[in-house]
């Protein structure tokens, strides 16, 4: 793998989402055919408070700032493709993450936490509830997966995530970002969204495991507090994840690769190219200039190949 910036992103409505350092840029695709990129300076907290980017803590920081400037391309992709007439305002927005929060919240630790009553007749051992628990929360994100997945509207969604991780994968093989060769690389890739939740989840089943089992209100709330060490354990997993090549810790990965199969799709050429654009927009302009050392460089079909197969 050629020395790239870190680059990550999102699919959204007809269109993807990349951010790279210090900007975010939406492409998306219009009713008229046409690619219409905005771009956003985002600026982290971290940058002005250092010791947030200590490990553990940089993770929360990353989730939340991921959270709003998600949800905000996928407003703006939203006005651009046709089905929303405005974009949210920053109040809208901010409602927007409080329901979806909330909506999690109880999805994924209210029910959860609450259904592990029902193993009370096997053992009143707060371990053994806990970990149940856990895998009924493990259990209920799947099915969620699942039953997203089946959706034709969000199958489209997930066709420009397999076309988001396409294009990264080409971006950091070096190779220049033609749809040709973007369209040989996998479409799944070790940073994903769709890994971290899964991590996620793994990680809270142990580290909930060992807090007791006192009333109902007291086992939500704990959760919910100890979420942020949960989302600090589970960002540093995933970002060793992302740089190692190390056997262990890409066998160990192996299941959120395999989940990818449901959250992505084989993307349709006109896809690519969207989610090219919006890569080519956060990329230092001169890189883009230059070719990247290595963009302009003919390769031939086994040389890019052979890049492909490396990361497949």
């Amino acid at each position: 793998m050629s020395d790239r910036l870190t680059v990550g992103g999102q699919a959204v409505i007809e269109g993807v989402m990349m951010r790279g350092p210090g900007q975010a840029a939406t492409a998306v695709r219009t009713p008229e055919g046409k690619i219409e990129v905005e771009i956003k300076n985002v600026n982290s907290i971290s940058e002005r408070f250092h010791i947030l980017k200590r490990p553990f803590l940089r993770g929360t920081v990353a989730l939340v700032e991921s959270l709003v400037i998600g949800i905000r391309s996928l407003s703006y992709s939203a006005k651009m493709a046709g089905e929303e007439d405005e974009q949210l305002s920053d109040k809208e927005m901010a409602g927007t993450i409080f329901f979806a929060l909330v909506l999690a919240s109880i999805l994924f630790i209210a029910i959860p936490t609450g259904a592990a009553k029902l193993f009370h007749f096997v053992t009143e051992d707060p371990v053994f509830l806990n970990l149940m628990e856990g895998f009924l929360r493990l259990g209920i994100f799947l099915a969620y997966i699942w039953g997203i997945s089946r959706m034709k509207d969000i199958r489209r969604v997930f066709q420009y995530h397999g076309a988001e991780h396409k294009t990264i994968h080409c971006y950091e093989a070096g190779l220049p970002l033609t749809v040709e060769n973007v369209q040989q690389f996998s479409r799944l890739h070790p940073r994903c969204g769709t890994n971290f939740l899964l991590i996620v989840m793994l990680v809270s089943i142990f580290v909930f495991a060992f807090l007791g089992w006192p009333d109902l209100v007291t086992r939500i709330a704990s959760r919910i507090l100890l979420l942020p060490v949960v989302a600090g354990i589970s960002y540093e997993i995933i970002r060793l994840a992302g740089r190692s090549e190390n056997k262990l810790v890409q066998t160990a990965i192996q299941p959120g690769l395999w989940l990818q199969y449901l959250t992505t799709r084989p993307p349709e050429d006109e896809m690519v190219e969207v989610a090219i654009e919006s890569l080519k927009a956060v990329l230092p302009e001169e890189e883009i200039l230059a070719g990247a050392g290595e963009y302009r460089r003919e390769e031939g079909p086994s040389e890019v190949q052979a890049a492909a197969a490396a990361l497949n």
